[in-house]
């Protein structure tokens, strides 16, 4: 018979997370419901820090893992507790590497208290952080970053194409993946970072194995830990094969999917 998980990580945006920001009530009870059960709770999102406010006063509760999982993140504290950071001379080689195979292509780097672009990078969430920007990254390139984002302003290529040819160009180098199949975005973190890695390495920290872990997740940066969970989840209205590397699907983010399952699993004997 199937036992209650020890532990549930979820993905957020197109996850738990309406695309109009909002986090439903039923949500939030399932989540308080597996806390009050002594279940551990993982917010595992690209999304830095600075972003996770609204996450904090939603639930009041729970830890993070930011950046795909580039670090680890005290969510009531708002501390970053651990990193794996992408150096400087990588961050240039990156830009060369898919400059050469995506004429197109612009960046942005971020780390937890910065943010730069290239000029000919047209951000859509962080508008107003670096309005001057860069004429190559390499000039904003000071030190250590947690993320590179690379897109094509122009909606050249889609975000499966580009990852197809970094895929190729950044083997062995970086972890490529994207958040976002309509953005024509690339997310780049260091050599073997994935939410999958970091979400083993802190589930190990605990004395869970994968098979007490449950994880929900929409699009390819969340594949790593669906893959790695002994019990995951792929969103109904995610990344088509998202499939591919879960377990099971759940119904859609915006018909509460998340919540309809973790309230089953929660039924189950301890």
């Amino acid at each position: 018979m199937s036992k209650r998980p020890k532990l549930i990580a979820t993905d957020l945006d197109g996850t738990i997370v309406h695309h109009d920001g909002t986090i439903t009530q039923r949500t939030i009870d399932a989540f308080t419901r597996a806390r009050d059960l002594g279940v551990h709770i993982y917010f595992v999102t690209g999304r830095p820090p600075r972003w996770m406010n609204e996450i904090r006063e939603a639930f009041g509760f729970g830890e993070a893992i930011c950046g795909n999982g580039a670090m680890l993140y005290d969510l009531q504290k708002r501390e970053v507790t651990e990193e794996w950071m992408i150096s400087k001379d990588q961050q240039i080689e990156i830009a060369q590497r898919l400059r050469a195979a995506i004429p197109q292509i612009s960046f942005a780097i971020e780390t937890h208290d910065y943010y730069h672009r290239e000029k000919s990078y047209v951000p859509r969430w962080d508008i107003g952080l670096d309005n001057v920007g860069v004429e190559r990254i390499e000039d904003a390139a000071k030190g250590p970053v947690f993320k590179m984002l690379a897109r094509c302003s122009g909606g050249e290529l889609t975000s499966d194409e580009m990852l197809e040819v970094a895929l190729r160009e950044l083997d062995g180098f970086a972890t490529v993946t994207h958040s976002n199949a309509r953005e024509s975005l690339l997310e780049i973190s260091a050599l073997g970072i994935s939410k999958g890695t970091t979400l083993a390495k802190v589930a190990g920290r605990l004395g869970i194995d994968a098979a007490d872990c449950v994880s929900f997740g929409d699009n390819p940066n969340d594949f790593p830990m669906l893959a790695w969970c002994g019990r995951s989840y792929a969103m109904a209205d995610g990344h088509p094969e998202g499939i591919k590397y879960a377990k099971d699907v759940a119904p859609t983010h915006h018909s509460d999917g998340v919540a309809i399952v973790i309230e089953k699993l929660l039924d189950l004997p301890a």
